[in-house]
């Protein structure tokens, strides 16, 4: 009998159970996931990165199983998938659960794969996406080989998962169901997704009924018209493709990571392009509304929105745009939602919104239509001044450069959120500003004679004409209080010249160098 004088039978078996780890939860497992409409996560993996260029880390690792004679036999893969990859040729971080095994609930496999996602794109100061879906802990689950809820382990997760969002972008999709630890890692992203047929959720159905005896579907609980409006989630996708193409794009305007700039793209796009419908798109009738939305459009390069959070606190708008070819956030108004007014919900949109701005050295362009915090005995009882006060500070800490362009109010305290420090300020001529609202101010000023009217209704109106009349753009331009007085027409050339002056200093908001990636 001849020696063996290669290593042939340990690589087929290395090849084998790459096969097996591949088979995920079997066919069955895989027909189930497909009934339900949806994909498996290598197929998600697949469908967001370059083709070709997933590397899977830990493809043959799992359980295995052998026979009497040693044999290895069956192998039960870790339900969590992680490798590298690249989205439009820049390297990225990826990983997520495995639903065709224990509905994603984590063997133990999956668990250290799971923790080792964050390391990875941290030791790599790299942007990761992790894509959810799975329940979370189970009193069946991982605790074979050790209890999975212990609490060392759980706190390195979170320590892990702090110090990845301090160095690199993160995404995280949310598609089918998610909870317990999947759905707090899913919100610890700086841009997060939902499908249509998600459910986001700290407990399912029958955990809920047996807790706090209340009888809800998962669509009740956590579904995306729960988790859009009180803004859980930024956005929603309709389905696993257009999650996709939101995260490509996301990650599209961002650095890999604080030590780089943001990446400019080729514009075909005229920064000197004027716009003829700019000139009446505010009507000059006070009470009529228009879009904000198609305003910052025409601004900004064609094509270039990206809308983050539109219906957590819709009375103000955040997003990225291109301005030049250059990355740039962007604030604005809406005033088809109580006038644009800031909500204790809009005033934790733009604190988060200042605070990615500032981590990734986006600068930021302000479209300004804001009368003011939200008044009432709701927005009392919410808390508003506390939550409006802590989005005014997170846009005062901020060191990237800020252009606001006044567009048409720019009332109270509120207001401040909307402008950098030491930012540059243009104004449109159909601007009116002050300590309160025409139509509140009046109020306050002259509620004495008002009452005292024969007809008050028609002395407040002759009231706030008079004072609307008085309005006017030029003594903000005569005592220098804007930098400029802008034909809204000019509002592009104006602004890509503000960025082109400004992109210089950028680089020295960068900190000192990044210290050399951990050992793998």
């Amino acid at each position: 009998m001849s020696k063996r004088v290669d290593w042939r039978a340990e690589v087929e078996e290395i090849h084998h159970r790459r096969e097996l780890a591949k088979a995920q939860g079997g066919p069955e497992g895989i027909a189930r996931q497909r009934r339900r409409g949806l994909s498996t996560i290598r197929e998600r993996i697949d469908g967001l990165l370059d083709t070709g260029s997933f590397r899977e880390h830990g493809e043959g690792a799992g359980e295995p199983e052998h026979d009497d004679a040693g044999r290895l036999v069956g192998l039960t893969p870790p339900n969590y998938v992680v490798g590298a990859g690249r989205i439009g040729g820049r390297p990225v971080v990826v990983g997520g659960e495995d639903f065709t095994l224990r509905g994603g609930s984590p063997n133990a496999s999956g668990l250290r794969k799971s923790i080792y996602v964050e390391d990875l794109a941290l030791k790599l100061k790299l942007p990761l996406v992790r894509f959810h879906e799975g329940g979370g802990g189970s009193v069946t689950g991982a605790g074979k080989r050790g209890p999975a809820g212990e609490p060392a382990l759980t706190r390195n997760r979170f320590i892990s998962m702090a110090r990845t969002l301090e160095t690199a972008p993160v995404a995280a999709v949310g598609i089918g169901a998610v909870a317990g630890m999947p759905a707090a890692r899913l919100c610890a992203a700086h841009f997060s997704v939902m499908t249509r047929n998600s459910q986001i959720v700290v407990g399912g159905p029958a955990l809920v009924e047996r807790a706090v005896g209340e009888r809800l579907t998962k669509e009740e609980l956590g579904g995306p018209d729960v988790h859009l409006p009180n803004g859980v989630v930024h956005n929603l996708a309709e389905d696993e493709a257009d999650a996709f193409a939101q995260v490509r794009t996301f990650l599209g305007y961002l650095p890999s990571n604080v030590w780089e700039l943001p990446p400019a793209a080729d514009c075909e796009d005229d920064p000197g392009r004027t716009e003829e419908a700019l000139l009446d798109i505010v009507p000059r009738d006070r009470r009529k509304l228009f879009d904000m939305r198609r305003l910052i459009r025409l601004v900004l390069d064609d094509g270039s929105w990206f809308e983050m959070a539109r219906r957590f606190g819709p009375g103000q708008i955040t997003g990225l745009a291109r301005l030049a070819g250059h990355p740039v956030g962007v604030l604005g108004n809406d005033g088809r939602h109580y006038a644009g007014a800031m909500t204790t919900e809009g005033a934790q949109k733009v604190r988060r919104f200042a605070e990615l701005c500032d981590q990734f050295h986006l600068p930021v362009v302000s479209f300004v239509d804001e009368p003011g915090f939200m008044i009432g005995r709701d927005a009392e009882r919410a808390g508003t001044i506390r939550h409006g006060t802590e989005a005014i500070m997170a846009v005062m800490r901020t060191r990237v450069p800020w252009v606001s362009v006044m567009v048409r109010k720019s009332y109270g305290v509120a207001a401040a959120a909307h402008y950098g420090p030491y930012g540059t300020v243009f104004s449109w001529p159909s601007v009116e500003q002050g300590a309160l609202p025409l139509e509140g101010g009046v109020a306050v000023a002259y509620g004495r004679e008002i009452a005292a009217a024969e007809d008050p209704d028609s002395r407040r109106r002759e009231l706030e004409a008079a004072h609307a009349a008085k309005q006017s753009p030029f003594p903000r331009a005569e005592s220098f209080a804007v930098q400029e007085l802008l034909d809204p027409r000019e509002t592009r050339p104006a602004l890509a010249e503000w960025l082109e002056l400004i992109r210089p200093s950028l680089k020295l908001l960068l900190p000192p160098s990044a210290p050399p990636p951990w050992p793998l």
